[in-house]
């Protein structure tokens, strides 16, 4: 866990700072957001982000997703006023600790950013070789592939396999290759030079250099560019990256972890992926199997979300009653344990009684199906709405309503509708194009 606290430093700050070491986070310390933004920007990455409550927090959060840094922001203030937290949380920052600190609250704090990419959990017989594999490969050097379904746990594997390594003590650097734009991506790997292109205000440390010795984590490698490929490919054989505009090769030494959800040697096949890089990549293969392969672990899931977010939401543990388990163990789990997680975290809310039971467990597809005479009525209403329609315009409502279901995940949505994410963008720049035009 890396830590950067932004604020004049104090008493109060200092003994924050302390527990968060006793608790084995890495602390750097900044005094206000533009040295904050400059060392990020060289490479001094963070996990987490503690801002004091005075500093400009939307200047920061603003900042940070404007220039793709991806971390958790959390204010802290010494008797701030109620209003100042809340004003807190609407500028960008998550949560809001109050100084001075509590042991306990830290700890709860670095814990809860920590959890989602440490926490294996297991006991079925396809995981517990998975583990022992990775567990093996671990202390090399050689580079990964982790494939499987979205939702299998694909990164907390790749966390769990640097923490195993002997690059434990170095930075593990993760970029989603699926949410950075094409033009963007480049840039986000390899870092630019200032003025290198419009909007590179000051030079940028690129996700290669600021996992230097350390683990570099690839994820959804399979939808990267095949012009980019390349220049990975190319950055992996003589282990040196040149920045975006710069003149001078920068030497690494890092480990390559990739994840995908999609079949590489059929990418590969079909020309989306190049052969070179995927044999390169592929020293070791690790295949996630679907939660529905190994059911013996939806007992252990649910009791662990259960405790997880009863805890958050301040309310008892209850167990599950016989019925609520038999609905678990009998549904397929497209999503994975993602969808697991979301149904155990509406189940806590929606308990009563002194039970989980079965009426609490909400499952994706089981909603969807309800009330079969209405949704063939809905299904009806649907095709005459289509009829004298064009294909382009019923193929851009289903694109935009399924990104709106999806809250404007592109990736998600992009798994709903059977298409890459880069066929997503293309298709979403595509209709921003053709509204300027119908605006004009």
């Amino acid at each position: 866990m890396r830590l950067l606290v932004v604020g004049a430093y104090d008493a109060q700050i200092g003994a924050a700072s302390k527990m968060a070491k006793e608790r084995g986070a890495s602390v750097t310390h900044s005094p206000d957001i533009d040295a904050a933004l400059a060392m990020l920007r060289a490479g001094k990455g963070a996990d987490l982000v503690m801002v004091d409550v005075r500093q400009n927090i939307r200047k920061l959060t603003d900042a940070l997703k404007e220039e793709r840094f991806f971390m958790t922001v959390i204010a802290f203030g010494v008797e701030a006023k109620s209003e100042d937290a809340a004003a807190a949380i609407r500028a960008g920052a998550k949560e809001f600790l109050p100084l001075p600190p509590d042991e306990k609250l830290i700890a709860a704090v670095l814990e809860a950013i920590t959890e989602e990419t440490q926490s294996v959990i297991y006991k079925s017989a396809p995981m517990e070789k998975v583990i022992k594999l990775a567990l093996q490969v671990a202390p090399s050097d050689a580079h990964v592939i982790i494939s499987g379904e979205s939702g299998t746990g694909k990164e907390v594997i790749a966390n769990y396999i640097h923490r195993k390594s002997k690059r434990a003590g170095q930075p593990f650097i993760s970029v989603n290759c699926a949410a950075i734009p094409e033009q963007l991506l480049e840039s986000e790997l390899f870092g630019h030079e200032k003025g290198a292109f419009t909007g590179a205000v000051a030079q940028r440390i690129g996700k290669f250099e600021e996992a230097n010795n350390g683990t570099l984590l690839l994820d959804e490698i399979s939808e990267m560019d095949i012009r980019l490929q390349a220049k990975l490919l190319r950055a992996i054989q003589e282990k040196q990256i040149d920045r975006v505009g710069g003149n001078k090769p920068v030497k690494l030494n890092l480990r390559i972890l990739a994840t995908t959800n999609r079949d590489l040697k059929k990418e590969v096949e079909q020309g989306r992926f190049r052969e070179d890089l995927y044999f390169r990549l592929n020293v070791i293969h690790l295949q996630l199997p679907a939660l529905r392969q190994r059911k013996e672990d939806i007992q252990i899931f649910t009791e662990y979300f259960i405790k997880k977010y009863s805890q958050a939401n301040s309310v008892n543990p209850l167990p599950l009653s016989p019925k609520a388990v038999e609905r678990l163990m009998g549904y397929h789990w497209p999503g994975n344990v993602r969808e697991l997680e979301n149904t155990m975290h509406r189940a806590v809310l929606l308990a009563s009684g002194k039970v989980i039971d079965d009426e609490a467990i909400i499952l994706s597809e089981e909603s969807e199906q309800a009330a079969p005479g209405i949704a063939a009525g809905i299904k009806e209403m649907a095709m005459q709405s289509f009829v004298g329609r064009s294909l382009d315009e019923v193929e851009r409502e289903l694109i935009l309503g399924t990104l709106s279901h999806c809250l404007g995940n592109r990736t998600h949505a992009a798994n709903i509708l059977g298409i890459s994410i880069r066929t997503l963008r293309n298709k979403l720049k595509e209709y921003g194009e053709t509204l300027e035009a119908e605006e004009a």
